[in-house]
């Protein structure tokens, strides 16, 4: 027969309402530490947050340590195995991106800030904020209950911003140090304002930086233009070469692994409450473009994309200058769905550029990172102990959504181990993640500790002990 958890709950949920206060308070201290993995200057900074959130699990009692990697450091730590009842990881980042442009910021990116009911800062909601909201919940079960319902284990990474790829090495080379039942990841977002969700599909990413050379030094545009390839030019028809007036990709097999929609999925999306013309409006635009036959929903979440990030070539300063530059070069990257291969992708890309490529101009492409996407099955007893939980914590229950972003480690640890992944994010859509003014709400990051006090208790309902 299942443990009756109601009394301990109530312990538990009432610590975390009296400690409200101080929560808010670490989770700043942990803010103002500026860990952006991108930018090797920030490496003290990297080991700074590690040291921090290793000194948070120690001071909770729990096993954790420090693992030293050729990047930026894991910290892992775990509770004791509890008899009869599965073990959840759970899995973080706290690296975040880099705060430019720092004009744009109401307030200093790494001086957090209370306001409109949010937490404003770099990293407030990806990863940092959502990530204590289960550290939290562990501290308030095992501070007034003495003991957790299942066994935790936390395998905290900073270098999910730029691939994961030394904790992916360290899944393969330790596999055994992240057995588990089921992982447990908050790195997303709601569906919407108060209305939770439960992520059953993340697309993949393939990115890239594209350099390209023409002469040997910038030149007169008036004396050569029209006669010596111009980079930028070049750079310009090339990106427009890689997808066509309809939204279609145009790179050699980018399509044959996609599996079209199904008729059901298309119709849950199309039944969830979403309106188009508030989200276009939220965001400041009159309208929207991507691949024809699809909607909004689809296209954002299910469907392959291409996106240009970064552009740079020629003069950038104040007046005119009538340069023909030597250099130009670009950021992109293709959001990819499932069964499409990173690799795969890499190799009609380069072909198609090389296609697109004038003459004159030296063509070099690097290969920043790449994941698959990834589809989970949203009927298991881990997804409904997890819809039992958020239920109780927001007052509804949540729906069931797929997100246009990447988790790069959900695909690894899915291949690493046949175990399900609950995707449960706590932030919303317009909490400007990778952009000035990043944010939390309160509510919501007081919201998801709870839901994460009762998600370990369900998880122990949901597999008693023999």
């Amino acid at each position: 027969m299942a443990e009756d958890w109601s009394a301990e709950l109530r312990r538990a949920a009432a610590y975390v309402e009296a400690h409200a206060a101080d929560f808010e308070q670490r989770w700043a201290q942990w803010l103002r530490i500026p860990s952006i993995s991108a930018d090797p200057a920030h490496r003290p900074d990297l080991e700074r947050a590690a040291d921090w959130l290793l000194e948070q699990f120690r001071g909770l009692g729990l096993t954790a340590e420090k693992i030293p990697t050729a990047g930026a450091p894991l910290v892992y730590a775990e509770s004791p195995p509890v008899q009869g009842a599965p073990t959840a990881l759970v899995y973080g980042h706290y690296d975040v991106q880099p705060a430019e442009p720092i004009q744009a910021w109401e307030s200093p990116p790494f001086e957090p800030t209370r306001r409109n009911g949010a937490m404003y800062a770099r990293g407030a909601t990806d990863d940092k904020g959502q990530l204590l909201t289960h550290l939290w919940s562990t501290e308030a079960w095992l501070r007034a209950v003495g003991r957790l319902p299942v066994q935790l284990k936390f395998l905290i990474e900073g270098e999910e911003e730029i691939g994961s790829s030394h904790l992916e090495q360290f899944l393969r080379d330790r596999p055994q140090r992240a057995v588990c039942d089921c992982v447990v990841i908050s790195d997303g977002a709601q569906f919407g304002p108060d209305q939770p969700a439960i992520c059953y599909g993340l697309r993949g990413i393939a990115y890239y930086e594209l350099r390209l050379k023409g002469p040997k030094r910038d030149l007169h545009s008036g004396s050569f233009g029209g006669t010596v390839t111009n980079p930028a030019n070049a750079l310009a028809q090339m990106l427009a070469g890689l997808v066509d007036e309809r939204g279609r990709i145009q790179i050699p097999g980018f399509y044959d692994d996609v599996t079209p929609l199904s008729a059901e999925e298309r119709e849950r999306l199309a039944s969830l409450p979403f309106d188009e013309e508030k989200f276009l409006a939220d965001l400041g635009v009159s309208g929207a473009t991507g691949e024809e036959g699809y909607t909004l929903l689809e296209r954002r979440w299910a469907r392959p994309t291409f996106d240009i990030h970064g552009l740079w070539s020629g003069y950038q300063g104040e007046g005119a200058k009538t340069v023909l530059p030597a250099e130009a070069g670009a950021k992109f990257s293709f959001r990819l769905v499932p069964y499409q291969d990173p690799a795969k992708i890499t190799l009609g890309l380069r072909q198609r550029l090389q296609e697109l490529c004038p003459p004159g101009i030296q063509m070099e492409l690097l290969e920043t990172h790449g994941t698959p996407a990834v589809l989970a099955p949203v009927e298991s007893p881990y997804v409904q102990a997890a819809v039992r939980a958020i239920q109780q914590a927001f007052g509804r229950p949540p729906v069931f959504i797929r997100e246009g972003g990447s988790i790069p480690i959900v695909a690894a640890f899915q291949q690493a181990f046949p175990i399900p992944v609950l995707l449960v994010g706590w932030g919303q859509d317009d909490d400007n993640t990778h952009a000035p003014n990043e944010r939390l709400r309160l509510v919501d990051f007081h919201r998801g500790i709870q839901a994460s006090i009762y998600l370990w208790a369900e998880l122990a309902l949901a597999f008693p002990r023999h």
